[in-house]
């Protein structure tokens, strides 16, 4: 690595760390719904106990980010405003959108920029809501094993530039983009994914006005709004830490995909190609998947205010089926419609005019991320080459 090199990962490092604000949280306090801490070694403390099973990653490739344990501190008790209410937002800010059961909740990229897992319970079900903004990914997962309900925190470190969780009840790290429990008492543990689709706020709200939206009041003094991030975005740009085995140079590092796995199948579509499609049906393990992309959504890494990021889009992927028919769209002026009724839906899957208003798809779990995220935890993942319909 020459000089150049490491004076860029120094100062990306540097920028990560400022996303903690100089503060840090005690470990273990303000669990969310969780029980006590188990009786446990910590792989926080030490990664290769006697007592632990075998890791599933290379522990030396754990990378220290900057901020200690809970440094870039989650939240456990969050507050929410109805949507009408809510006058902090633009147009196209990026917020996570999750709808579990009747209950559907944002949570804007403002805020968790600055925060990356909130603990919450959403119609019901406690959910750990997480982003991490090395990897632009966001993933929802039930935080329930065995019985059991977990809380989670940040703990500080990296793998393959990607948020590693720790559960407060054992201590076990958990990367995000697996949600896999890979070293510690848990190892093994797999948390269940919930879909969660990264959709602009006028988006959000005209599909969801009864909902709620994680407000800034967080009991952390943080600048939300901010993009502590600024430029990370750049296709070509550099990684805080090398990537266990190297990149793959197929696409550019930083390059977002929409990955999608089934019944064997790990596919990876280029967003930019489901941009200039609109709609394009895909096959993932014997289900046809419908992609989407539609303009209205700024990235939370572009600019140095979120609300001035480039134009990236939102994408969303469905079950390309109602009532066990299927179903082929094209996306059209203001939303997409079906070929076989000509209902038209919005970007969140609802049918809100034609024969079929007030239908909803099915959606299905994927990642929207870079490149070197989803081919470094899924090396066998292929690119499927899609065309305009």
């Amino acid at each position: 690595m020459g000089v150049g090199d490491a004076r860029g990962l120094l100062a990306l490092a540097a920028l990560f760390l400022s996303a903690c604000g100089g503060a840090t949280t005690e470990r273990g306090v303000g669990h969310a719904s969780g029980g006590p801490r188990l009786d446990v070694p910590s792989a926080l403390v030490e990664r290769t106990h006697p007592s632990f099973p075998d890791p599933l990653i290379d522990v030396v490739d754990l990378v220290a980010g900057g901020p200690p344990p809970d440094g870039i501190p989650p939240i456990d008790r969050p507050r929410f405003t109805s949507v009408g209410e809510v006058d902090w937002l633009a147009a196209d800010d990026p917020v996570l959108a999750l709808t579990i059961g009747a209950e559907t909740r944002a949570y804007p990229l403002e805020v968790m920029v600055w925060h990356e897992i909130v603990n919450d319970v959403v119609g019901g079900t406690p959910v750990a809501v997480t982003y991490c903004p090395l990897c632009n990914s966001g993933v929802a997962f039930h935080r329930e094993i065995d019985g059991r309900v977990l809380d989670f925190g940040t703990s500080g470190l990296l793998y393959v530039d990607n948020l590693v969780m720790y559960d407060r009840q054992s201590e076990s790290l958990w990367p995000q983009l697996t949600g896999l429990a890979s070293v510690g008492h848990l190892t093994g543990e797999q948390l269940e994914r919930t879909p969660l689709g990264l959709t602009g706020w006028d988006q959000f709200r005209a599909a969801h006005p009864d909902s709620l939206v994680l407000n800034r009041d967080t009991g952390h003094d943080r600048d939300y709004g901010r993009n502590p991030y600024i430029g990370y975005d750049d296709p070509d740009g550099r990684l805080l830490a090398p990537v266990p085995g190297g990149t793959d140079d197929r696409l550019p590092v930083k390059e977002r995909v929409v990955g999608l796995e089934g019944e064997g199948d790990v596919v990876t579509l280029r967003r930019s190609a489901v941009a200039t499609a609109g709609a394009v049906n895909v096959e993932v393990g014997g289900t046809v998947l419908t992609v989407w992309h539609q303009p209205g959504q700024a990235s939370a890494l572009d600019a140095p205010e979120i609300v001035d990021g480039r134009d990236v889009g939102t994408v969303a992927v469905f079950e390309a089926r109602l009532d066990g028919r299927p179903l082929t769209f094209s996306r059209e002026a203001g939303g997409f419609v079906d070929a076989r009724t000509g209902s038209r839906w919005n970007i969140r899957g609802h049918a809100v005019d034609g024969p079929l208003v007030g239908e909803r798809l099915v959606e299905y779990p994927y990642l929207d991320t870079f490149w070197f995220a989803w081919i470094g935890f899924r090396p066998d993942a292929t690119i499927e080459e899609i065309g305009v319909s």
